[in-house]
């Protein structure tokens, strides 16, 4: 299905998003012992996971401004350097403050790299073949989970909570000398004029096409559910649900084996049976963990993994579709823009969530999570408005019905 340099691309690019998604995973299982070494409560936490998300989303809104003008790889290199120096900044920070500091730093590079990637991809593999591309871009996620975590909790746990990410920042910037000397330019979306058009043109034509509204308010509704339960999944499970902190790796790297498997198959059927309706039923199975999840007590530890392999297939699954369909709605010329807006949006979207989540949540007196029901409902929601959503966007490549860029329309 692949070319050799098209397996290669994906290959560096599935390395990209794992060296970003472990980054960002690893703050969840460390949850419980940063909150005990700062002596912080949920929503400072919250904060911590929050400020991430939300210097990414301001990023990814500037960089939406210039990202189609100058070649992909450029744009990469500057990036995932920046988000490097800043993993290894948080390995470095001596407080909870400046933990804070360096976690928004990180942010202000990696919440671009998603886009980028997405973009390459984009650019690179045909719409027709895109859910297979994006099932082999999310295997990053399984092997995040099954190696990245588990090695990072590893290392927190022989030396300190620094450990990992000093560790994953200098692999970061390994990886950087790899994409420098072995990836080739990336230029083909400057032919033509588009990429040179006003900077604030970019928004304009954004908020004029009512398809591409919808996928911002399609992928807004999808992480802002998720992202109310996710930051406090490893804190409850060990409060609430009565895992031990060592026993969290394993939640990590069960699930991740079960998504090695899953996402690629679920690429393919969401390019043989439509993205809608793969979308569709993925977001109906993710209610059931969410509600099982948020409601759960002291569990058997086969009960919980079992639970949290089910929420790491289907909640991982239904985001394959989610992403090709929302890439679908921009033309290359403008795609790095666009899905840098749609980072702005995913990113701005997990920040409030976790936000308010940590609003939400507290601790009782027991040292157990309180309100995390709640979270839950919100999430089912927001859930249900997704999948209202997603039936209104239309693909502007591979034949769809939109297959011509709409015309500007007013905005409502």
């Amino acid at each position: 299905m692949f070319s050799k340099q098209e397996k290669f691309l994906l290959a560096i690019l599935a390395s990209i998003q794992f060296s970003s998604i472990v980054d960002f995973m690893i703050m969840m299982p460390l949850g419980p012992q940063l909150m005990r070494m700062f002596a912080i409560n949920p929503h400072q936490f919250g904060l911590l996971v929050s400020s991430y998300t939300f210097f990414a989303g301001l990023s990814g809104f500037a960089a939406s401004f210039f990202l189609d003008k100058f070649d992909r790889k450029a744009c990469l290199l500057f990036f995932f350097v920046g988000f490097s120096v800043g993993t290894v900044a948080c390995g470095l920070a001596p407080n909870y403050e400046m933990l804070l500091l360096a976690r928004g730093l990180t942010g202000v590079f990696g919440g671009v790299l998603g886009s980028l990637v997405l973009s390459i991809v984009s650019d690179a593999i045909s719409y027709e073949r895109r859910g297979s591309a994006m099932g082999v871009i999310m295997t990053s996620f399984s092997m995040a989970s099954i190696l990245g975590v588990p090695f990072s909790l590893f290392l927190a746990n022989q030396f300190n909570w620094h450990a990992p990410f000093i560790f994953l920042g200098c692999t970061s910037l390994l990886l950087c000398v790899v994409i420098w000397f072995k990836v080739p330019s990336m230029s083909k979306h400057l032919e033509g004029g588009v990429n040179k058009e006003p900077m604030w043109n970019t928004i304009s034509r954004i908020a004029n096409n009512k398809n591409q509204r919808r996928g911002l308010y399609f992928m807004s509704s999808v992480m802002f559910g998720h992202f109310a339960i996710i930051p406090f999944l490893s804190p409850s499970l060990v409060a609430n649900a009565g895992l031990s902190e060592s026993q969290l790796p394993l939640m990590y790297m069960i699930g991740g084996a079960f998504t090695i498997f899953s996402s690629p198959f679920i690429g393919r059927m969401a390019d043989r049976y439509g993205k809608h309706k793969v979308f569709l039923w993925g977001a109906l199975v993710t209610l059931i963990p969410y509600w099982v999840i948020t409601n759960l007590g002291p569990s058997p530890l086969w009960v919980v993994l079992a639970i949290c392999a089910f929420f790491f297939v289907v909640s991982g699954g239904r985001m394959i579709p989610a992403t090709a369909l929302v890439s679908g709605t921009a033309k290359p010329q403008n795609r790095g823009s666009f899905m840098s807006i749609v980072s702005c949006v995913q990113q701005l979207s997990s920040a409030v969530s976790s936000y308010i989540g940590g609003l939400i949540v507290t601790t009782g007196a027991n040292g157990r999570l309180e309100h995390y029901p709640v979270v839950g409902y919100i999430a089912i929601a927001f859930t249900f408005v997704a999948i209202f959503l997603s039936r209104r966007i239309e693909a502007v490549e591979g034949g769809g019905p939109a297959s011509v860029e709409p015309v500007a329309e007013p905005v409502i």
